[in-house]
């Protein structure tokens, strides 16, 4: 590996293996056999040879953003870090792209578009440490899902190494291409089973010239899907983001983020276009039944301090330790009532545990946080939670993917067909098995 990449970016050392064999939450631990960090997509094809050769598991990080364990090492992996395929291309502002390595962060991305009069279309709170590589490997979404899609609508080609060493290129200059297999598609939200992203060319977006946010508060459940489904075909949508009472307690307690309105659910609605869409808002939000008046924010500095009720989010959840995450994505129609049998679940399993529920729910994509919850609690209420989730027709997984915490439940989203499918996709690419090992098949 050393000859490969150079001396200075192979470790075996016992402490940085630990720092990296740890998941986001700190929720989740692993171990690895050593971490490299190849400078190239040449480099990247090399190491992989090498692991084939010898028949080291591989497994892929980028930002370790995961939420569901999908870069924590579990067989004495080798880790393949991707930080150092950082270099962002100039961007073309003609046809609103940009070239981006896999591990360029999506604040990079975000302000090498905004410097060209662009903005990229998806948007997390971990914009900061996620990179563009992790964000299409596990096909994420985010704050703008209902305007912009996943990341998989961004994506225009991408370089990929593969298992045996080889290097696929798939770019073209034209956005109508429909000359064979989709293979950016395929490699879009494989959670690294297939190959490496090492580069994509990346869909920029016009910059609209007019925003305005509100958010409204809800006495009930009902009344807030009632009017999530009413906004979120609305023309001119951006975002669409649920919260219930439990969270804004959470932010005004403890960083001082006060809810501005009240209500026990709330929905931060934000409308985009090229024209004052301050009096369409108004006219939206008149058939909502709301709690009282909405807070709206028409200039840019109302609308980062509604934003910062949702954002602030982030900063709160582990403040009574790594909290027990549940991505999950729902029929409008059923969010209500798996919110109140969530909640019932939590309350019989952990009674000291507090859930907290947000999303964007645009798309019906919920993430229920668990908090306070201890790890003997874990294993009682992982299993239950996720038979209510498929019980409610939906999906154990929206935006975060697989990962190696939620396979042994994909049976409940994909039937047996579906499953063998995705095998012998796997087994073409990779025979041996030995790219990320631990993530996505039970």
């Amino acid at each position: 590996m050393a000859d490969v990449v150079g001396a200075p970016h192979v470790s075996t050392d016992p402490d940085v293996l630990a720092a990296r064999s740890v998941d986001h939450t700190g929720r989740y631990r692993g171990r690895a056999a050593a971490l490299v960090r190849p400078g190239s997509p040449d480099e990247v094809a090399a190491v992989l040879r090498v692991c084939q050769e010898i028949g080291a598991p591989v497994t892929i990080q980028g930002g370790r953003t995961s939420l569901v364990a999908g870069t924590v090492p579990q067989h004495d992996d080798v880790l393949l870090a991707t930080e150092r395929l950082d270099t962002i291309g100039a961007v073309d502002t003609v046809e609103r792209r940009v070239s981006a390595g896999a591990g360029v962060t999506l604040a990079a991305v975000q302000r090498a578009a905004a410097a060209s009069g662009l903005l990229f279309g998806v948007d997390l709170s971990a914009r900061d440490t996620a990179t563009v590589g992790g964000m299409a490997s596990t096909d994420a979404g985010g704050l703008h899902t209902v305007r912009y899609g996943n990341m998989g609508a961004q994506v225009l080609g991408l370089d990929v190494a593969l298992p045996n060493g080889e290097l696929l290129h798939r770019h073209s200059p034209v956005r109508a291409d429909n000359t064979g297999y989709d293979l950016p598609a395929l490699f879009v939200g494989a959670e690294g089973t297939l190959g490496v992203i090492t580069a994509l060319d990346l869909r920029l977006h016009p910059i609209p010239s007019h925003r305005v946010a509100a958010v409204c508060g809800f006495t009930g459940p009902a009344a807030v899907i009632d009017a999530a489904r009413f906004l979120r075909d609305a023309d001119g949508i951006a975002a669409l983001e649920l919260i219930d009472a439990r969270a804004t307690a959470l932010t005004a307690e403890h960083l001082g983020v006060a809810a501005p309105v009240a209500g026990d659910w709330l929905l931060l609605v934000e409308l985009a276009g090229d024209h004052d869409q301050t009096e369409r808002l108004a006219g939206l939000l008149q058939g909502l039944s709301t709690a009282g008046d909405p807070a709206v924010g028409a200039d840019a500095a109302t609308r980062q301090r509604l934003w910062r009720v949702r954002e602030a989010l982030a900063d709160v959840l582990g403040v009574f330790g790594p909290p027990l995450k549940f991505d999950v994505s729902l029929p409008l129609s059923a969010v209500a009532g798996f919110a109140a049998d969530a909640t019932a679940l939590v309350q019989r399993v952990a009674p000291a545990a507090l859930p907290v529920l947000f999303g964007h729910v645009g798309e019906g994509n919920l993430h229920l946080n668990v908090l306070r919850c201890p790890p003997e609690s874990e294993a009682a209420l992982y299993e239950p939670m996720m038979d209510l989730i498929a019980g409610c027709g939906g999906n154990v997984s929206s935006e975060h993917g697989i990962g190696s915490r939620k396979r042994a439940y994909l049976t409940m989203s994909r039937g047996p067909a579906d499953i063998a499918a995705m095998r012998a996709v796997k087994a073409a690419f990779d025979p041996a098995g030995y790219l990320n090992p631990a993530v996505l098949f039970p």
